[in-house]
């Protein structure tokens, strides 16, 4: 990155908050929200809405961070060519990603990254189920949820904008709720780990109780009796948003959506020196995921 200035902005982003870029990069939290609002002078606009609950990329923000990523990837490509340090980063890499999102969005960028990393003997599994980090089975948990963990070092890859959808068959047997109180009349599609549903709307951040129609721990399950006309789901828009778009499904009480401070994230345990092939698989991840999470999401949402 040419100017420090862009690579703390980029750092915010990827770490969710400036208080956890700060730590990552050796400065103080008013130290680098200076240097954040130096950028910002400099530019001539605000790249971060401030609340006291958390961070909002503006448009010009995420356009920025956006053009930044692909750069940044590129300079280090570059260096890698020349200093020839892909040929150094090699060993067992075991990586897990939910089902969903890592058929969807993860597994894809997979031969780019086995490409670039011949040397990497790569584990990568999918699986819903929650994997304690700590007891050394995977080095790296991909996450996406509000909390990435107790004692764990996240870094955001995007946000994962939900919403309340089910099929019109459905709708069209039980009726459209009106309200979050109507939902208690309806079937809830859920899998074992995620209700209650914490949903942000006109009231704020309310919580919704519930049990699931059908008990599953797979979110691929929920998905696909959601289309099926089984019930209401909370869904990420990564997952629903062709068959949104098709008609296959359809918003539910659209003035709600799940909680905006849930994000999707890399997630290992915390070491004095990240290994060099856990490093690769973060960037990596980062500079295929990012992008095309935004796009789907809308604007990005950090926490702060």
């Amino acid at each position: 990155m040419f100017d420090p200035d862009y690579g703390h902005f980029v750092q915010i982003v990827k770490t969710g908050s400036i208080s956890a870029a700060a730590r990552s990069r050796g400065l103080s939290t008013a130290a680098l929200s200076k240097r954040l609002a130096r950028l910002e002078g400099r530019l001539g606009a605000r790249l971060i809405n401030r609340t006291t609950r958390r961070l909002t990329l503006t448009a010009v923000g995420q356009d920025l961070y956006e053009t930044l990523i692909p750069l940044n990837a590129s300079l280090k490509a570059a260096e890698d060519r020349i200093a020839g340090r892909h040929t150094d980063i090699s060993g067992a890499l075991r990586v897990t990603a939910p089902t969903s999102f890592g058929r969807l969005r993860a597994v894809h960028c997979l031969p780019a990254f086995l490409a670039r990393f011949p040397k990497i003997d790569l584990t990568f599994d999918l699986s819903d189920e929650f994997v304690d980090l700590l007891d050394d089975r995977y080095d790296l948990a991909i996450r996406i949820g509000d909390q990435i963990g107790t004692g764990l070092v996240g870094h955001r890859l995007g946000t994962s904008s939900r919403v309340l959808c089910a099929a019109p068959a459905y709708l069209a047997r039980f009726g459209e709720p009106a309200s979050l109180a109507d939902l208690a009349h309806h079937h809830l599609l859920a899998t074992e780990a995620q209700l209650p549903w914490h949903l942000d709307g006109p009231e704020g951040t309310v919580v919704k109780q519930g049990q699931s129609h059908v008990r599953t721990n797979s979110s691929e399950v929920v998905r696909e009796l959601a289309l099926g006309g089984c019930g209401i789901a909370l869904r990420s828009l990564w997952d629903v948003s062709d068959a949104l778009a098709a008609g296959a499904l359809c918003r539910v009480l659209p003035h709600y959506q799940g909680s905006l401070d849930a994000g999707i994230f890399a997630v290992h345990t915390p070491a004095p020196t990240i290994p060099a092939r856990i490093s690769a698989m973060i960037d990596h991840l980062i500079e295929h995921i990012s992008t095309a999470t935004s796009s789907d999401a809308g604007q990005w949402v950090l926490s702060a």
